[in-house]
């Protein structure tokens, strides 16, 4: 099966949770700058979250990038994946107009694990169908990074608890851990290997 329209599909989601996001910021009722300050918590909620989408669709793309062809264990993998990615507005909304209350923070941290834990199970239906061989199977290696981001998201749900601000560090010490590029497939596509 192509894996076109798994692209196409995919792309076309994360454009609509991306705007779905930027409607749900709220025009201030006034016109001095003190109007924008109570929306604070809320822009960088949305700043945070859109930074992560942005995180999933560059890795996204590099992922379907060295895929051949798609099964049906991918297509609902990849569904999966979306399903958790589709619910970041709202967690994202409702932790920024609670301004981090406890709940909501770690609600927002359930949402992170289980998408980054959704990736995961992406890429092994992706690696089960390419092989051990494979160039993504030789460009993730031991995928730290991969490992590392549901333990982050869980920390951070505990300390949601404690301290909510501690918590956002947390998830935003994740995003920045991701913002490094991350060029393993880039170096391996271009280095040939097949």
């Amino acid at each position: 099966m192509s894996k076109t329209r798994m692209e196409a599909f995919s792309d076309a989601m994360f454009a609509i949770i991306m705007t779905i996001m930027v409607l749900e910021l709220k025009v201030p009722h006034g016109v001095e700058l003190a109007a924008l300050s109570a929306l604070l918590p809320v822009f960088l909620s949305y700043v945070l979250s859109f930074i992560y989408l942005g995180i999933y669709w560059n890795n996204h793309h590099h992922l379907l990038s060295v895929t051949h062809q798609v099964s049906g264990g991918i297509l609902w993998a990849n569904l999966h994946l979306l399903f958790w990615l589709s619910l970041i507005p709202f967690v994202s909304g409702w932790m920024g107009e609670n301004r981090f209350a406890p709940v909501p923070t770690a609600l927002y941290g359930v949402i992170l694990l289980f998408a980054a834990c959704a990736y995961l199970l992406l890429q092994r239906e992706i690696l089960v169908r390419e092989g051990r061989d494979s160039i993504l199977a030789v460009a993730v290696g031991k995928d730290w990074k991969g490992r590392v981001s549901p333990l982050l998201y869980a920390l951070g749900i505990a300390l949601a608890f404690l301290r909510p601000w501690i918590a956002g560090v947390v998830y935003v010490s994740g995003a920045l851990m991701w913002l490094v590029p991350d060029r393993r497939i880039e170096r391996k596509v271009a280095h040939g290997h097949t």
